[in-house]
């Protein structure tokens, strides 16, 4: 999992299309004052549980490897200054959309021995004096070989 989640931060880092989002890697102490972000191993909630990710193992063959089954937490939010829920919205989507290209472009993230893929989203929304903002999180599952 370690590497899944290096991974999954090293292509939010250098996608251009993710310019201005600030990647975080699990939750981070920061002054950023960035309205959209794309957290790995993280849901974005800071008064969560700050599960970053969870797996399970089962040996293959005659004990030498296993297979590994994993989920992590991916949160990619966007806050607005107004109360445009709508745009707060299309915003999540299209930063969680990046991790969805990524993983289609390349299911092994470049990885030996691995396939993952988004396997489940839940949308979080909220309205404050702040504005809107919207959450949405994605489960990459998968399973590995070591």
């Amino acid at each position: 999992m370690p590497d899944v989640i290096r991974a999954l931060v090293e292509l939010g880092k250098v996608d251009p299309d993710l310019e201005g989002v600030a990647v975080s890697d699990g939750p981070e102490v920061t002054d950023s004052a960035a309205a959209d972000w794309l957290c790995v191993g993280f849901d974005g909630d800071p008064s969560g549980d700050f599960e970053a990710a969870q797996s399970a193992a089962e040996f293959a063959g005659l004990g030498t490897r296993r297979e590994e089954q994993f989920s992590i937490t991916v949160a990619a939010v966007a806050n607005r200054g107004d109360h445009n829920i709508v745009a707060a919205r299309d915003r999540a989507y299209e930063i969680g959309g990046r991790v969805v290209a990524w993983l289609q472009a390349s299911p092994s993230l470049g990885l030996p021995e691995l396939e993952a893929g988004v396997g489940a989203t839940r949308l979080v929304q909220d309205q404050t004096e702040q504005g809107a903002s919207a959450r949405l999180l994605l489960t990459v599952a998968g399973r590995g070989w070591i």
